[in-house]
């Protein structure tokens, strides 16, 4: 074998190395980028950590009856308010106040309503993490809380009453820094023990617009 190309080959070794460093460091740098927060699944969440915001909502109201009476639910519209914090770019918490509007033919009611709600952002993390952006990002999730109403045309037992929900919808993010918001709500009353109708418990579908503010 000719071992004369050898002390040749060893000259070439560092010019080979050096070519080689450029696609390593840049690889490194990618991946602490990606360790540093910058496409990871709270990138969002730490810029913009609460939100505010606002809606209008349609309520339609279940009807019900007992032996000795039937009531016919009326549509209600009303608004509400909202603020909430981001603990990850999916997952959220909210505090919402309702302007409770309830109509039925034979009494109505209308009061304050507070609710803690759980939602969580399906985000698609393929397309997230790359892009960090997504316009149309549905939800789901549900809320508890109390309601202190005020009744028109009926006695009740229970002014002040607990009640649940179940939402959905679709935030359309236009930006950082604001969301308009499309939603439904399963509104849920527990009884507030009528006196003209026996257990009867105030039940609604609600469509719901609004908006976010993120800071």
């Amino acid at each position: 074998m000719n071992f004369k190309f050898v002390p040749y080959l060893f000259c070439f070794l560092p010019f080979t190395a050096n070519a080689a460093m450029p696609y390593i460091s840049e690889q490194v740098n990618s991946y602490s980028e990606q360790q540093n927060g910058k496409n990871d699944s709270q990138a969002f969440a730490r810029e913009r950590r609460f939100y505010v915001g606002g809606g209008y909502n349609f309520s339609m109201w279940q009807s019900g009856a007992d032996d000795t009476v039937s009531i016919s639910g009326k549509n209600t519209y009303s608004f509400e308010g909202m603020v909430g914090v981001r603990f990850t770019d999916t997952f959220r918490l909210e505090a919402n106040y309702y302007n409770l509007k309830a109509d039925w033919d034979a009494f109505s009611i209308s009061g304050n309503t507070f609710f803690v709600n759980a939602l969580f952002d399906a985000r698609i993390d393929s397309m997230y993490r790359f892009f960090r952006k997504q316009v149309f990002v549905p939800y789901v999730g549900f809320g508890a809380g109390l309601s202190w109403n005020s009744i028109d045309g009926a006695n009740v037992e229970n002014k002040i009453t607990q009640g649940v929900s179940a939402l959905a919808g679709i935030g359309i993010e236009m930006g950082d820094i604001f969301t308009l918001d499309l939603g439904y709500r399963y509104f849920y009353m527990f009884s507030p023990k009528f006196d003209v109708i026996e257990n009867f418990s105030p039940i609604a579908h609600q469509f719901r617009i609004g908006a976010r503010i993120n800071f």
